[in-house]
């Protein structure tokens, strides 16, 4: 009883659809007839022949009739008949033999969805795969409810403090009232205090600004963060000052790999190898003054030829030179941005099939679906964090018993 409007009209005035009550028993009919479907597919698959088409037959298995089985699903509770071979070499795939809850069947096809296949490739893969014809309209209507919960997660409440903030962006392309334009997404990772990883959110802008900047961070502010130890970032426009407006007391680390990468991107191919040593002697230096000492001699000896290098890192030394104050642990952790660059190639990966987004929340529930999916893995504490935690409370000791004392007192 595959649903079309004609059914719906007819079981209307059957009297077979008044309330909530009799819609939940279609579903569920509904439900019954496409697992069973997709059951006898798998069972041909294994057979190698169809039910009626016993000339094709090259195995000594047959159908061997069915066994019921009652399951869980979104619509309430379903009985299967689940078929039979007389070898028992059937082995069900969409609801395996023991499983007894079946609402992930949704879950399959918002895996698909998450992987940047577009609702009509997901059609055909249920088709070809389970031979299930699916609407593209009924796969969007499922992906819809991925939206609401989207937007929920992006305004979950987040701990009080975080040791480390990593922000960084990637770019897509949109249409904007009919135009396609390029936006960036603009994504955070946060370390918490006990050393694990969480993505705090998604922001998709076409510009950056500090008053945009200021309204991330506020919003940050409003979802429970009343602290940042440190934030390590990328020189995006106005985030520096939007910081010191927001979280004045967090120290900000400008990535040392973007800097070093951006001074040797427009120099001549003979020079780059000794440059860039002379470069790692600056932000390898055991100290402030000894970084600033080889900054010196790299002016002394690049200067003339490279005046807006020279520049760049006089201009930025404020942030370049944030590392210098803490350990070994901690400035392997904080130097560079490569924490998020990881982050965002794993979100590029799951998004590399889609060329144009029509809208922005189309944009924002694939990256929702890829971020779930990633993050899934992020179960463990970060590298040395036994090490680094006490570092940090060294230095750190009234904010981080200020913030913790805050949250015994919630």
């Amino acid at each position: 009883m595959l649903i079309n409007k004609d059914v719906i009209y007819k079981l209307y005035e059957e009297g077979k659809i008044r309330k909530q009550e009799d819609l939940r028993e279609v579903f569920n009919a509904v439900f019954k007839e496409i697992i069973e479907t997709i059951y006898q597919a798998e069972l041909t698959e294994t057979l190698g022949y169809s039910k009626y088409d016993r000339a094709k037959k090259k195995t000594d298995n047959s159908r061997n009739g069915y066994s019921s089985k009652v399951v869980r699903s979104s619509f309430g509770e379903i009985e299967l008949d689940v078929p039979r071979d007389r070898k028992g070499e059937y082995e069900p795939i969409i609801v395996k033999k023991r499983q007894r809850d079946i609402t992930g069947i949704e879950g399959k096809i918002l895996s698909l969805y998450a992987k940047g296949m577009s609702t009509r490739d997901i059609q055909e893969h249920m088709r070809s795969m389970y031979d299930l014809d699916m609407s593209p309209e009924s796969i969007s209507r499922i992906t819809e409810k991925v939206l609401e919960k989207a937007i929920e997660w992006q305004n979950r409440p987040l701990n009080s403090l975080y040791a480390i903030i990593f922000l960084d962006a990637l770019f897509y392309k949109l249409r904007v009232d009919g135009v396609v334009k390029k936006v960036a997404v603009y994504s955070m990772i946060g370390i918490n205090m006990e050393g694990k990883k969480e993505c705090l959110g998604l922001w998709i802008n076409e510009k950056e600004s500090a008053k945009f900047w200021i309204g991330v961070l506020n919003e940050l502010k409003n979802r429970g963060v009343k602290d940042v130890l440190i934030f390590s970032v990328d020189g995006l426009s106005g985030l520096s000052e939007a910081i010191k407006t927001v979280y004045p007391q967090a120290e900000i680390q400008r990535c040392i790999v973007h800097q070093v990468r951006n001074s040797l991107k427009f120099a001549s191919y003979k020079d780059r190898r000794e440059l860039a040593m002379d470069l790692k002697k600056i932000y390898s230096a055991p100290s402030e003054e000894m970084g600033a000492l080889e900054l010196d001699h790299l002016e002394d000896k690049w200067g003339d030829k490279y005046p807006h290098m020279i520049k760049s890192w006089r201009r930025n030394w404020e942030e370049i030179s944030t590392l210098f104050k803490y350990p070994p642990e901690i400035r392997r952790l904080i130097y560079t941005t490569n924490p998020i660059e990881s982050f965002n190639s794993k979100l590029r990966k799951r998004t590399k099939n889609k060329g144009v987004f029509p809208t922005k929340d189309s944009l924002f529930k694939i990256l929702y679906l890829a971020v779930e999916e990633i993050t899934k893995k992020w179960t463990g504490t970060i590298k040395n964090w036994s090490k680094i935690y006490p570092q940090l409370y060294i230095y750190f000791e009234e904010r981080i018993n200020m913030a913790t004392n805050s949250n015994l007192d919630i």
